[in-house]
């Protein structure tokens, strides 16, 4: 098998239509405490009624690798599933696009936000990435995914916080207070800051320790610590997956590099300028540059087709 592509939470043809098709409706804090759990259940509905669309047209565009939103639910951590009053009618949906991605072999994953700090000192902060993260493993549990890390829920570890030793150590603690059905999906990502979190260091501090598997990040890596080559930090991420659940990574290139030198380092590049060195292994890699769908289209002509074009050549 060879490497595959997908792309994040955002299909930018299908947000042209009209009506656009969208799953991260939300809406600000004052319109919430005004309209309250009905209208976010309306708006929940309508997101999972189009994530539906969106992997079918995955399907006919042949992309297997696919990052569902975290915006699904509009304030959820204001309320129980349960308590929305078209809770049956969006569980029907997540059943469907769940059964749907696994018989079209659509791998599907969560990154939740930056505020999800399993690492932190402060015990509010970890109570809510625990509301967090319990929420994203609930929500693949009601697509009928299998608890484990096919469906990923991939965090970073946080801030250092002066010392990493002891943050790491804090997020090992505090991993064990998720629920199963996050426990079971959570990977780590190497970090785009070089006083925070490179390969190597998750890898002796992280995945020793509690087996949880490592997403390789390459833009990250050219940003982040450099305290290895870059084979030697892939390959220890590749070497964390368990035994028959293929190896996911990100990719995308630097747009201070190719199309903004005004921009911080990390900033994601809108298109492709480099292709992902997967070091000869098959793996699944989310493009996370900002043309989505469009980036990959584009991804797949300049680098895949031709190469492809090259060896028959």
């Amino acid at each position: 098998m060879s490497t595959r592509f997908g792309y994040a939470c955002l299909n930018m043809t299908l947000q042209k239509q009209k009506p656009r098709i969208t799953c991260n409706r939300g809406m600000i804090k004052r319109t919430f405490k005004a309209k309250g759990i009905p209208y976010a259940s309306q708006l929940a509905l309508q997101n999972v009624k189009d994530l539906f669309t969106i992997l079918k047209w995955n399907s006919l565009h042949n992309i297997k690798v696919f990052r569902i939103t975290s915006c699904l639910f509009p304030w959820a951590s204001e309320y129980q599933l349960e308590q929305l009053p078209e809770f049956d009618l969006i569980n029907r949906y997540l059943k469907m696009c769940g059964e749907f991605a696994r018989k079209d072999g659509q791998r599907l994953s969560f990154h939740p936000g930056p505020f999800n700090i399993m690492a932190s000192e402060k015990n509010h902060v970890i109570e809510n990435s625990y509301i967090d993260l319990n929420l994203h493993g609930k929500i693949f549990d009601l697509m009928g995914m299998e608890r484990n890390h096919w469906s990923k829920i991939n965090i970073h570890i946080g801030g250092a916080y002066g010392d990493r030793e002891k943050a790491l150590d804090r997020f090992c603690k505090n991993f064990e207070g998720l629920d199963e059905s996050a426990r079971a999906r959570l990977t780590i990502e190497n970090d785009d800051k070089k006083n925070l979190y490179s390969t190597k260091m998750l890898y002796k501090s992280i995945y020793s320790r509690l087996k949880i598997p490592i997403v390789f990040d390459s833009h990250h890596f050219e940003c982040g610590p450099q305290d290895t080559d870059y084979e030697t930090a892939f390959l220890m991420a590749v070497d964390s997956w368990p035994a028959g659940i293929r190896p996911h990574c990100h990719h995308s290139n630097s747009r201070r590099k190719y199309e903004d030198e005004k921009v911080r380092e990390n900033a994601h590049s809108d298109w492709y300028y480099e292709p992902f060195n997967d070091c000869g292994f098959s793996v699944d890699v989310t493009l996370e540059c900002k043309a989505k769908e469009k980036a990959l289209i584009k991804y797949r002509k300049d680098f895949i087709i031709a190469e492809i074009n090259s060896r028959a050549a």
